[in-house]
């Protein structure tokens, strides 16, 4: 058994295969379809769903749990909580995903003939542990896997637990053993293991067994991958999921970081997920370390899309890309009101706490622009770039002026305003990684000067804010990055980039989002 990689070999495909918090990925085949899906944690709609034809190219169709019923994400929700880990399977001509809410400590099935939807209500199970994965071994039994690791036999239809916890193999003594998979490959089950921790720790191990209870033999080369004490771009490897290709090939997709900026890196889009072919020697999975560009290249691409976004709200529905923060009531938005616009009513008057109206999308770029035409009304709104709520800058419109507000922990300041004209106005952030500072910056006095405030050479990138008036654009701040990351804010996601009211209501007649370069 050892099938070679010819998919893709001659091709170039670029990693990040879903750039941005796309984290956590699991994957599943259906004929020559493949589907993927990745966490959420505290954004709805939750469990965001992706199709591909080629393993390079992927497409958001969707996402599964996407509508009251499904998801269940109280008011108090703390940011990173929520979703955690969803796994995909295909099994008797259905679709099944299961995945944990860890605010109401249960794990959750559903299931879906068309993986675009709908999707079922759910079938709950209340058992201990995350990442909980699913497989049917020969006498159609279902077993589902979670961190610790062990497994459980299920009915996936009614929750019915039969057997269990039945102790498996918990890695090679890494911290936070998770995300187990297991899979019948010839006369074996493999259990696929993340441990390590999901920063730069983390790592992926193998074992395996004749039966999925067991005993576990270890895979001799342990960890088969890991980034932990390299300086390769691509840091925090671990998360993973197998796929056997439609022409008999395998894949791995996994998440990663790509940190930027002098000790310590930070890495500001979250956890995204990377794509690298698997080989088969002696019986085991082997895999070679992760690239942001994999395959041969010039003699082909795939997966090199820019990810352009530009959305004039004249649909009948938002996009799929489109999240809110725990909730997203009716009440709250309209496509209708004002056709053409994208119409948000305010229903908390801080991004400071839960509860204020956002739509946003995931930043999937270091260096990107993103602009978009706000009309406040009499109200307060803008665009804001976000962690969580501790840790966010916005730029707001608001009786005639604009201002650039930043929060970061406890301390909230404003940053630069400037007069506006009544009306719509159209507004702009964008980030830079390169050359992070500007030539003309030598000293902290230039710093001062060019009203860059808190940004230095090591940082991961500098946001900068603008406002179109009829002079052309004039910019408000440029303000570092770094305080809004993962290694300042803490937690599992990434920034979130978006429009909001927090007073009154506002309309929104377009969001452009355009990677830079």
């Amino acid at each position: 058994m050892e099938p070679e990689p010819a998919y893709g070999e001659s091709l170039s495909y670029r990693n990040p295969v879903l750039p941005g918090f796309w984290p956590d990925p699991s994957i599943c085949r259906a004929g020559d379809d493949y589907y993927l899906v990745c966490s959420s944690f505290e954004y709805t709609p939750g469990v965001p769903i992706f199709h591909s034809r080629d393993l390079f190219t992927w497409r958001q169709i969707g996402n599964v749990l996407d509508r009251a019923g499904q998801l269940r994400l109280p008011a108090g929700t703390l940011a990173s909580r929520g979703i955690y880990a969803p796994t995909i399977r295909y099994h008797d001509d259905r679709f099944w995903v299961v995945t944990t809410n860890v605010t109401l400590g249960r794990h959750l099935i559903v299931t879906a003939t068309d993986p675009a939807g709908p999707w079922s209500d759910p079938v709950y199970l209340d058992l201990p542990h995350v990442d909980p994965s699913l497989a049917w071994d020969d006498d159609g039994d279902c077993w589902m896997t979670v961190s610790g690791v062990e497994s459980y036999r299920i009915d996936p239809r009614t929750g019915e637990v039969f057997e269990g916890p039945v102790p498996m193999w918990s890695g090679t003594g890494g911290q936070y053993p998770e995300a187990p998979h297991l899979y019948r490959v010839g006369d074996w089950w493999y259990l696929l293991v993340s441990e390590g921790g999901t920063h730069t720790g983390h790592a992926v191990s193998v074992a395996r067994a004749r039966s999925p209870r067991g005993p576990f033999q270890p895979g001799p080369a342990n960890p088969i991958l890991t980034h932990r004490g390299t300086d390769r771009p691509v840091q925090a490897t671990g998360h993973a999921d197998l796929v056997e290709a439609a022409d008999g090939s395998w894949w791995m997709v996994l998440l990663g970081t790509r940190p930027r900026g002098q000790w310590p890196p930070y890495h500001v889009l979250g956890r995204e997920t990377f794509l690298v072919p698997v080989r088969w020697v002696d019986g085991w999975p082997v895999v070679d370390p992760v690239s942001c560009e994999t395959g041969s290249a010039g003699t082909g691409s795939a997966g090199t899309g820019r990810w352009d976004d530009r959305d004039d709200f004249d649909d009948e529905r938002l996009g799929a890309q489109w999240i809110s923060p725990r909730s997203r009531p009716a009440s709250a938005w309209s496509l209708t009101d004002r056709p053409g616009w994208l119409t948000l009513h305010a229903t908390g008057d801080s991004l400071d706490r839960s509860g204020a109206t956002i739509v946003g999308r995931r930043q999937q770029h270091h260096d990107c622009r993103v602009s978009a035409r706000v009309d406040p009304g009499s109200g307060r709104a803008g665009l804001t770039i976000r962690i969580d709520e501790a840790h966010h800058y916005d730029l707001e419109l608001a009786r005639g002026q604009a201002r650039v507000v930043g929060r970061v922990g406890p301390f909230r300041q404003v940053f630069g305003e400037c007069s506006v004209p009544a009306g719509a106005v159209t507004v702009a952030l964008s980030t830079r990684t390169a050359d992070v500072l500007p030539p003309t910056v030598t000293s902290s006095d230039d710093l001062a000067q060019a009203g860059l405030v808190g940004v230095t050479a090591a940082g991961s990138d500098t946001i900068r804010f603008e406002v179109e008036t009829g002079d052309g654009w004039s910019s408000l701040a440029e303000l570092d990055g770094r305080y809004l990351s993962t290694e300042v804010a803490s937690g599992f996601t990434g920034r979130v980039i978006g429009m909001y009211v927090t007073e009154g209501t506002a309309g929104f007649d377009w969001f452009d989002y355009r990677p830079a370069g």
